[in-house]
């Protein structure tokens, strides 16, 4: 699977969380004009907001990540990134109690942007842009394919493909159709820790570089800079 594929299946599983997350923000925010065009066009301008801010994530992360691979690090962040992938995943399978308030401390200067946003002309770019720097797991674990990409352009590209598989969803909700119901988010969260599990093995085994066509490729053989 090519990391444009994984990022977008990321997001779009992701998204069926964010719906219970994020979307009541989403809903809050008014349409300043009346019609079903504006509806859509500001729903659309949310969605594009939050895509640029994962894409200046990537742009932060590329960055750190070029500097990895200059370095020949690659393998042992890869390696990393998938501990930390699992080690979530079993949190959320066994319920582990760690962090589990840490969201919440981090949520007041969003609360105050958020405020400054409602009352702002251009607030769906704004609050989209916002929402795309909230805490979540599924933007953590999309930083951390893309640190594991190349260069600063693949990084970006990594994270606009996961923004456009969290765009379907999202979108069709923010326009208020209630199509899933919090049985089936809850059943899509049961499932999501082991999605986890899955990504977070073949990060590891990516870093193994096992010389397996597709799961674990053989090193690209770059060397460390003097």
């Amino acid at each position: 699977m090519s990391n444009e594929k994984l990022a977008f299946m990321i997001g779009l599983m992701g998204s069926v969380h964010c719906i219970g997350m994020c979307g009541p923000l989403a809903f809050a925010v008014p349409t300043l004009k009346k019609g079903w065009f504006f509806l859509v066009t500001d729903k659309l301008i949310y969605q594009f907001g939050r895509t640029i801010a994962y894409c200046t994530l990537g742009i932060v992360i590329g960055l750190i990540g070029k500097q990895i691979w200059l370095a020949g690090f690659q393998q042992s962040v890869s390696i990393l990134s998938g501990l930390l992938i699992i080690t979530a995943a079993c949190s959320r399978i066994f319920r582990f109690p760690f962090l589990k308030d840490s969201p919440s401390l981090l949520l007041g200067p969003f609360n105050k942007m958020f405020n400054y946003a409602l009352k702002h002309k251009a607030n769906h770019l704004i609050i989209g842009f916002i929402n795309g720097f909230l805490p979540c797991g599924f933007v953590y674990l999309a930083l951390a394919g893309a640190l594991n990409t190349e260069s600063v352009q693949s990084s970006v590209l990594y994270m606009f493909w996961f923004g456009l598989g969290t765009l379907p969803l999202m979108f069709i909700a923010t326009l208020g159709i209630g199509f899933t119901g919090k049985l089936l988010r809850q059943k899509i969260n049961r499932i999501v820790p082991y999605l986890m599990l899955c990504i977070g093995i073949w990060f590891i085994l990516r870093g193994l570089t096992l010389d397996i066509p597709y799961l674990s490729p053989a090193a690209t053989g770059i060397t460390n800079c003097n």
